[in-house]
């Protein structure tokens, strides 16, 4: 029998020739089968529970809770050489007719720079209630580079004023992971989208960005 070979029952076999079955049955072809397995049922999982958040963020985005409550929060949107928006002043006008409904005594306006060197969204914010006669002290100003610092920066104000609950303004879309941002702060949250936000095209994308965004919040990760 030469090198290389090997014999059974008088047979030889070259180490290319061992039988398909044995090769299936290989740990390593094994251990592949397995993790593309666990692969699979872990990327469907994670559909499904995005697919699950973004059906409750839709069922949120219609609902409007706006009740009286300590504060109204207005949610920052892009402004331009210190004018709001069109999105950004939906959203104050819509917190301007809830605080004339007497809904709140104080609104607070959020947002940061956002690549602006002279102005940030929520002094914007700010400028325009005034000129649409709030009184300045009534406004609370609070600036962050993403969603998840505002709403820090929000909770902790709240907390040193002693106010425990708020209604948050912003497109509907967006009101669910507000929601759960400022609940996780221990404060009490009343929902309440700007008027017209349902009409943006395409929105069950925004749902499914606005799900991705609550998982990686659930994961420790702010956006």
């Amino acid at each position: 029998m030469t090198k290389g070979q090997f014999g059974i029952a008088g047979r030889a076999y070259t180490a290319s020739s061992v039988p398909p079955k044995r090769l299936a049955n290989s740990p390593a072809l094994w251990l592949r089968r397995t993790a593309l397995c666990l692969a699979l049922l872990l990327t469907a999982s994670v559909i499904g529970y995005l697919a699950n958040v973004a059906a409750q963020i839709e069922r949120q985005s219609t609902v409007d809770e706006a009740q009286p409550a300590d504060v109204i929060i207005v949610l920052g949107a892009a402004e331009y050489r210190g004018k709001p928006s069109p999105v950004l002043q939906a959203r104050l006008n819509h917190a301007l007719k809830l605080y004339l409904q007497d809904l709140a005594p104080y609104v607070m306006t959020t947002g940061g720079a956002g690549g602006d060197p002279n102005f940030t969204e929520g002094e914007v914010g700010r400028d325009y209630l005034v000129e649409h006669g709030v009184p300045s002290e009534s406004i609370i100003t609070e600036k962050g580079s993403t969603t998840a610092q505002s709403l820090e920066a929000a909770a902790e104000t709240m907390h040193r004023m002693n106010l425990s609950s708020c209604i948050v303004v912003s497109d509907g879309y967006h009101i669910y992971r507000v929601k759960r941002l400022l609940q996780a702060q221990k404060i009490k949250v009343y929902g309440s989208p700007r008027p017209g936000s349902l009409d943006v095209r395409d929105q069950r994308w925004l749902y499914w960005k606005q799900a991705a965004g609550f998982a990686l919040w659930q994961a420790g990760i702010n956006i």
